[in-house]
């Protein structure tokens, strides 16, 4: 008994250097974008990112080489936070971290619920969190696989996801689709990919905008798929609906004519047509 306490009071000693080390790079990746952590509110806000358990989670996949250590903040939502992670080989990943404490998941839950490939899951925060990062892996994945253009998933575990980073070397993101100029060959490269994703991957973006596209080197880039559906999903066809509205109601304010909402559907869903030519 003394050998196995004098054991756990080891891995104890061991546990909280880990926690420690990794907590401290989370803060200097914080505080790189000014997110001090000098008040309770940014306390606060910083804990529910890097609880415990995230951060073990953390450390886990640096030892697996999926990254070296985060350089700071690239966006920040109410349901996660992407860092700007950097390999060993000097290679940039985006790190995605879900935030176990939001209460937005319960609200995606629609997202989740009927689609075969998730059904058992756990209703907890924390669960909710590990759902959401292995279901936005496996939609990558699958995306990713079929010619969708999308950042390439990495790695996950826990509520972390790795994938790849889109933007410069020194970690400034790739422009939105929203903060650039577009033209009709973009409208007709956004509606191929979500015919692709339909057709080819088996699923619905279900939360497309122009929010969610990056324009990169003049290509367009879908990305944040974790409500992301299969086309076997009873919204998956309302999922679709309302992604082609977004992206009509975008071009057209932006003086892009676009073809007719059904006419789309029509040809994403039944293949009929050739419009996108």
């Amino acid at each position: 008994m003394k050998h196995l306490r004098e054991r756990n009071d080891e891995e104890g000693v061991q546990d909280s250097k880990v926690i420690q080390a990794v907590q401290r790079m989370a803060e200097i990746a914080d505080k790189r974008d000014r997110v001090l952590l000098n008040n309770e509110e940014e306390r606060k806000v910083f804990e529910e990112v890097f609880d415990r358990k995230t951060l073990f989670v953390l450390y886990s996949l640096m030892n697996k080489g999926a990254f070296s250590y985060l350089n700071g903040v690239v966006s920040s939502g109410k349901e996660s936070r992407v860092y700007w992670g950097v390999k060993n080989s000097g290679e940039n990943v985006a790190v995605k971290v879900y935030l176990v404490a939001s209460s937005d998941f319960k609200r995606r839950l629609r997202y989740v619920e009927g689609d075969p490939r998730f059904k058992k899951i756990r209703r907890d925060s924390r669960g909710m969190a590990e759902t959401w990062a292995r279901k936005e892996f496996t939609n990558l994945k699958q995306a990713y696989d079929a010619g969708v253009r999308v950042p390439k998933p990495e790695s996950f575990e826990g509520n972390v996801l790795v994938m790849e980073f889109i933007g410069d070397s020194n970690g400034l993101r790739a422009p939105l689709l929203l903060e650039t100029e577009v033209k009709k060959k973009d409208y007709l490269e956004i509606m191929k990919s979500v015919k692709t994703l339909y057709s080819m991957a088996g699923l619905v973006h279900a939360d497309l905008s122009e929010y969610n596209v990056f324009k990169y080197q003049g290509k367009n880039i879908l990305f944040d798929f974790g409500s992301a559906v299969s086309v076997n999903h009873p919204s998956s066809e309302e999922f679709l609906k309302r992604d082609i509205q977004n992206i009509n109601n975008f071009f057209q304010k932006r003086s892009v004519r676009v073809f007719e909402e059904q006419k789309i559907l029509s040809h994403i869903i039944k293949n009929k047509g050739k419009w996108f030519e």
